[in-house]
């Protein structure tokens, strides 16, 4: 699994939310968001040890 489509739906996740940094939703969305694109390679590199070619995947 790529990591691209993960991030593509926090961001749009995000987006869909009022900018709201009080707001725990927002907040954490946001943060998890920057934390990936920042960690790209580490996050792809999870992704592959943790997520098998026979699992199920969502489209």
């Amino acid at each position: 699994m790529k990591v691209e489509p993960i991030l593509a739906e926090l961001n749009r996740q995000r987006a869909d939310l009022n900018k709201d940094p009080t707001d725990i939703e927002w907040f954490a969305l946001h943060h998890a968001f920057c934390f990936i694109s920042y960690h790209l390679a580490d996050f792809q590199k999870y992704l592959d040890e943790v997520v098998k070619p026979s699992d199920p995947t969502p489209h």
